[in-house]
């Protein structure tokens, strides 16, 4: 494929890239506080009136854990991430002003309504990923003005009163403006998903869902829309369908396995491996460059995604919180009671029509690969580097996912730059910090183990939290340059495949020379 586009396809790419990265956000804001929506999750299988062991005491902190502290967490990471802990706080308070906000219009509301049709109450999860970054990213411009010109002694006294004072504005403009349109853009949402149910609609979401998340645009789709509508739906309901729209591992495991069966190559070869780590481990990433290989394969996806939808609808399928990773482990755990048949026959039969159908297109254009091989060196190579584009990459890192620019090292690291630090701070890092980054950083540090190599530590970070502490980073080639910006003084390697790259053992045989040498 050509790294060269047209302007129109240029300015798609930039918009692609653009809400992948406002996808990254609002995922940088979600995933970590998934152990508390787990926790949440467990409240509500076992306490609620419904739940395995009813208990009305304890019951009684699900509702303020999904009112209160879930968005304030979510406030405050996402104010973290662009502010530290001042821009936490700032946030913290903003969304408390929106929560109250909120339970006031809805107050309001019901006392004009019978009690047979009261609304319930709005969580503020959309509202905490609004205030977060507003109130943030202006206190972080309010600071900068008054930036050394503060008398000395006088410091503390002036941020603490600033970051208060802000905050309490914030507060005002969550209270009125934010929960004003937050409260209905959830009851459009809702209306919405419950037109689709009420039409048996539902299943169509995946002719969206599936090509987004081949396109990386799954975190916008998930963490956006889903996770909030189904979180509302489960506070009201016990469960919601809407956490197994984009979270099933069916569809992508029926494709790795048509590909193990069906494929050709290195594709072949590697996608067994890559549908364990997709299906128990939950890095559905994995098989994006498989579908981009030969993007037909899509309506297999869509058609597996669609078959999992319908069972659920037809059967009740509903998990009680989100299940993230999209590991089959994670799916089982948040099933919700009495729903544990449907969502494993979900899971079962999306893999099986994936698989059907995947295995149908790949033998139907067997002759046709075969020739393309012949013409290439490595089409499932293509195929990665396919997935990269899609994830925004310039054409000029895209010259280097091959070694095209790459020196003896591979991956474009400078020798000269290598030698001359000391590597004892090794950090993978990724978009999110959980995923193919602790898988990678595992894979390193159990090679580095195995060296006999001590006092060099291996950690997963997510590129945002980099803070140019590392010696080493390790990224996928897509992210490179965005580390790079993070970290200019560390050292840089690139891997195409976070699973086993054979530049692992080159950064061990590098640390392996340097701890010799200073033996």
């Amino acid at each position: 494929m050509t790294t060269t586009s047209a302007p129109a396809t240029a300015g798609g790419s930039k918009a692609r890239v653009g809400v992948q990265r406002f996808g990254t956000f609002l995922s940088g804001m979600i995933m970590p506080n998934i152990p508390a929506l787990i926790a949440w999750g467990i409240f509500t299988a076992f306490f609620i009136a419904v739940g395995f062991t009813p208990n009305a005491d304890l019951a009684t902190i699900v509702g303020p854990f999904i009112h209160y502290l879930l968005p304030l967490l979510i406030a405050y990471t996402g104010g973290s991430i662009v502010y530290g802990i001042r821009g936490g706080v700032v946030a913290s308070i903003a969304t408390m002003g929106a929560i109250a906000g909120s339970d006031l219009l809805i107050a309001q509301v019901n006392a004009t309504l019978p009690a047979d049709n009261q609304l319930g109450q709005v969580h503020m999860f959309i509202g905490a990923m609004i205030m977060a970054p507003l109130s943030a990213y202006t206190m972080k411009w309010l600071d900068s003005l008054w930036e050394g010109k503060i008398r000395a002694g006088f410091e503390m006294l002036v941020n603490m009163f600033s970051a208060g004072i802000w905050g309490f504005a914030m507060a005002i403009v969550g209270f009125y403006p934010v929960a004003w349109l937050v409260n209905g853009l959830m009851q459009i949402l809702s209306n919405g998903v419950n037109w689709l149910i009420e039409l048996n609609l539902l299943p169509l979401t995946s002719i969206l869902i599936e090509p987004a998340k081949v396109l990386f645009l799954n975190n916008a789709v998930n963490h956006g829309v889903l996770t909030p509508l189904g979180i509302q739906q489960a506070s009201e309901n016990g469960s919601s369908i809407l956490f197994l729209l984009e979270a099933n591992p069916g569809p992508g495991v029926g494709l790795l396995l048509a590909f193990a069966f069906f494929g050709l190559g290195a594709a072949r070869a590697s996608a067994p491996g890559a549908a364990i780590i997709q299906f128990f481990g939950g890095i559905h990433e994995v098989y994006f460059p498989y579908a981009l290989m030969k993007p037909v394969l899509i309506l297999a996806l869509i058609a597996g995604g669609m078959t999992g939808v319908t069972t659920n609808m037809v059967l009740g399928g509903a998990l009680r919180a989100p299940a993230a990773p999209g590991s089959i482990i994670a799916v089982i755990a948040q099933t919700a009671s009495g729903a544990y048949f449907a969502v494993i026959l979900s899971v079962i039969l999306s893999a099986a029509v994936t698989f059907v159908i995947a295995a149908v297109i790949l033998r139907a254009s067997r002759k046709r690969d075969l020739a393309a091989m012949a013409a290439t060196d490595d089409a499932f190579g293509a195929a990665i580097t396919q997935t990269e584009a899609a994830k925004g990459k310039s054409s000029d890192a895209l010259s280097n996912l091959r070694g095209g620019a790459a020196t003896s090292t591979g991956g474009g690291v400078e020798p000269a730059v290598m030698t001359e630090r000391t590597i004892s701070n090794i950090v993978f890092a990724c978009d999110a910090g959980m995923g193919s980054s602790a898988m990678g950083s595992s894979v390193l540090r159990n090679k580095i183990k195995k060296a006999g190599i001590e006092d060099v530590t291996v950690t997963n970070k997510a590129i945002a939290a980099l803070d140019g502490s590392a010696d080493l980073v390790i990224t996928q080639n897509q992210l490179t340059d965005r580390a790079r910006q993070k970290t200019p003084e560390a050292i840089h390697v690139s891997v195409d495949n976070f699973m086993n790259s054979p530049k692992y053992d080159e950064v061990v045989e590098l640390v392996r020379d340097q701890h010799q040498d200073g033996a």
